[in-house]
């Protein structure tokens, strides 16, 4: 049985034609047999794939030889071969939703500060406040210590929140951070203009960070938009778990949809609980989600 890999990659950069560059893609990954997403805007790139290493490698070099992406980064975690049932690629406005049109990402952007930058930070225990920019669903099974939780119910729902963030964090050392850094981007670029002057984040997100330093000080596993729902990234003896069934409040880290609600939120809960709830909740199914939000 071939081992899989499931890659995670977006670049800001102004793609010309982007339905022709949808078709190319779509043909590249099709000859690879790459099942995931990939948005595609005027703006750039995010994607999610997943395929056998062989073609993941052969992905990567065929990536690597557009001019324009030759210094493209990709995340990578093993895969199970089951993590999408399908590959979809789509033009989108926006390739990580924010609603905010005038953004120049390369000019407004924070200042990076790299996976070993930020263990040097907790290591002279300076002072300074995480900002997670994921949905709230995502901070409550993985986070950091030091988090400061907007609870965001999406990542469009940030330029609201603002005033809050302004008047909490405004003059503290803030480090943003996110799975894989493109929400860190945009975010930071409208927390600058609001006056943050003492803004980071984290160079190319929590994945790496994980993968670097596994079972450091952030805690917990990493949400994921497939079919795993949740990642430690490397392998770890006894990994922590830190979120709790939202019933019985037993460690867990399973996901499902509650329907009751609308729009549906997702839940944390037990075996045992599902079994006592179904008739509200249901298997949560990432291949509905409307973006892969890196």
């Amino acid at each position: 049985m071939q081992n899989h890999l499931i890659i995670l990659f977006y670049k800001f950069i102004t793609i010309e034609n982007p339905e022709q560059f949808r078709k190319e893609q779509r043909v590249l990954c099709e000859s690879l047999h790459l099942q995931g997403r990939m948005l595609i805007a005027k703006e750039g790139i995010n994607a999610t794939f997943e395929g056998t290493e062989e073609n993941v490698k052969k992905y990567e070099e065929a990536i690597h030889a557009l001019p324009d992406f030759k210094d493209l980064v990709f995340k990578q975690s093993q895969g199970t071969g089951q993590a999408f049932t399908k590959l979809e690629i789509k033009i989108r406005k926006e390739i990580v939703t924010l609603g905010i049109d005038d953004l120049d990402i390369k000019k407004e952007t924070a200042p990076e500060i790299t996976a070993t930058e930020l263990e040097e930070l907790y290591a002279k225990d300076e002072d300074f406040v995480v900002l997670d920019l994921r949905n709230d669903f995502e901070v409550e099974v993985g986070q950091f210590e030091k988090t400061y939780d907007p609870k965001l119910r999406n990542f469009r729902d940030l330029p609201e929140m603002l005033p809050k963030l302004k008047e909490e964090l405004k003059n503290k050392k803030v480090v943003a951070v996110c799975t894989g850094g493109i929400r860190c981007e945009k975010a930071t670029c409208l927390l600058k203009r609001e006056g943050f002057t003492n803004i980071y984040q984290l160079k190319d997100g929590i994945h790496t960070y994980m993968q670097q330093y596994p079972g450091s000080h952030f805690k917990g596993s990493l949400f994921v938009f497939d079919n795993r729902m949740t990642t430690h990234v490397v392998e770890q003896v006894n990994p922590e778990i830190i979120s709790k069934c939202s019933y019985c409040h037993i460690p867990t880290e399973q996901f499902y949809s509650d329907d009751s609600v609308r729009p549906s939120i997702k839940v944390i809960c037990c075996d045992d609980c599902f079994l006592l709830h179904q008739d509200r909740l249901r298997s949560c199914n990432p291949s509905i989600l409307s973006q892969a939000q890196n």
